[in-house]
């Protein structure tokens, strides 16, 4: 959900491509959801992103999409998709599968990750990320006791106390992309009320962190600037009957100005 989640998997889901994993059929006492993301930088509009899926008690499959436009299109055709699924256990998420598609104008690269027991089993990305004498090596531990990226962003709330309250963000994702590790620290800064087609109501507003772990080149001035960057929050709204949270809004500051992915609509419907 940040830097590398946020500024690359939510805005870097708005540069993938298309993974055609599709949702499985419906399950009796799931929460369908709609979600529709305006996306800008430094207050400009550069595109738009699209979250669809289903929570259930002990399930979720999301699929995450996003395409630039205006100014960003022309200078960038980079678009982009994102699925995940997995089970909620004990009211811990704990992913199966995770694909996403980055494309631009040079070069389309595929990640697809099998995953039991919040580790990996299966991983294949083509094509391979290029080898680097500044990356830090990933290891074995370093792929067990995750989510991936698009799981990181379906909080599971606990069993008792308000939705968004400070539970909702007291808490450390530990997020692996297939090729990079790192937790995203979240704290409780309060709540806010927001309005969109939808979903009216409070939010928790957490403050967020990025800790690099492994995979990444610690001497790029990218990720030096993102590791000292203290201007990065999440909203966090509740998802229909179940104590399950996802964001409302994201707001990074970049090398480029401060990027935000802010809900339009944020639809949530019962299936029965």
């Amino acid at each position: 959900m940040l830097p590398r989640t946020v500024v690359r998997s939510a805005v870097l889901a708005l540069l993938a491509g298309f993974c055609a994993t599709p949702l499985e059929a419906s399950q009796a006492g799931s929460d369908v959801i709609h979600v529709k993301y305006d996306v800008s930088l430094i207050g400009l509009p550069i595109g738009a992103a699209k979250l669809v899926g289903e929570v259930s008690p002990t399930a979720y499959n999301i699929e995450a999409s996003a395409t630039l436009s205006g100014l960003a299109a022309v200078i960038s055709s980079s678009r982009g998709a994102a699925n995940a699924s997995g089970a909620i256990v004990s009211g811990h998420v704990s992913p199966a599968a995770y694909a996403t598609t980055a494309a631009n104008s040079q070069m389309t690269r595929t990640v697809r990750m099998a995953l039991a027991g919040n580790a990996v089993t299966g991983l294949d990305i083509s094509p391979p990320i290029e080898e680097r004498p500044d990356r830090v090596p990933l290891r074995d531990q370093d792929k067990r006791g995750v989510l991936d990226p698009v799981s990181a962003i379906v909080i599971s709330a606990p069993g008792a106390g308000p939705l968004t309250g400070p539970a909702a963000c007291e808490r450390v994702i530990p997020v692996f992309d297939g090729a990079t590790r790192f937790d995203v620290k979240l704290s409780y800064t309060g709540q806010r009320n927001v309005k969109a087609t939808g979903y009216s109501g409070p939010v928790a507003v957490c403050a967020a962190r990025y800790v690099p772990i492994a995979g990444h080149r610690p001497n790029r001035p990218a990720t030096k600037f993102m590791v000292d960057n203290k201007q990065m929050e999440v909203w966090l709204a509740p998802v229909g009957s179940e104590r399950v949270l996802m964001p409302f809004r994201v707001s990074v500051r970049t090398m480029l100005g401060s990027v935000v992915i802010e809900a339009s609509e944020f639809i949530v419907e019962a299936k029965n």
